[in-house]
């Protein structure tokens, strides 16, 4: 067998899951993300705490992520939209899932790409039609995948990333969510 490289460390997290499963109050995580308004419908938003294996953790570096809407929504436009955000989320979740998958199943990568599309009806958050629900009605994800696999074994990769992509969970099962003011 050809050794595999997909740059996913797949040894340490099999070893995490045996060490997880004998201490499940080490796999609580929470993770944060704090956001500050700047102007119109401009936010930043900065992550870099988290807590996890009981403790409080640190990414190396504090990462900050601009929101707002575009012109056409008589915005300035200084980053993406919030819902956009769902799509980055989603795109990268799965395409972790997809090499982690392949590097554990001895699957060479070449490329991962993927589209992610959100259907969106903004009538609902213009207040427009109360019919119109606020979020996506439909999002579609098309992956193109070059790799040393058939494509029934590549269609595996993405059934398995889809089923543990922690993104595709709460995207699409109801998650509790509690807004409060301080």
């Amino acid at each position: 067998m050809t050794d595999v490289d997909n740059g996913v460390n797949v040894q340490a997290l099999l070893d995490a899951r045996e060490v997880l499963k004998g201490a499940p109050e080490a796999a609580q995580f929470t993770w944060r993300a704090a956001s500050k308004w700047q102007h119109g419908v401009h936010s930043t938003t900065t992550i870099q705490q988290f807590f996890g294996l009981g403790q409080e953790q640190s990414h190396k570096t504090e990462t900050v992520f601009d929101a707002d809407h575009p012109a056409v929504f008589a915005a300035a436009d200084n980053g993406i939209t919030p819902i956009e955000y769902l799509l980055v989320g989603l795109a990268s979740c799965l395409t972790a899932g997809v090499a982690s998958v392949a590097q554990n199943r001895g699957i060479q990568l070449r490329s991962v790409e993927s589209v992610v599309e959100g259907q969106h009806d903004i009538r609902g958050i213009l207040g427009a039609d109360s019919d119109v629900r606020n979020g996506f009605n439909d999002v579609k994800v098309t992956f193109t995948i070059d790799a040393d696999a058939s494509k029934q074994e590549i269609e595996a990769l993405v059934a398995q990333s889809q089923k543990r992509s922690a993104v595709f969970d709460a995207l699409t099962n109801p998650t509790n969510v509690t807004v409060e003011v301080a």
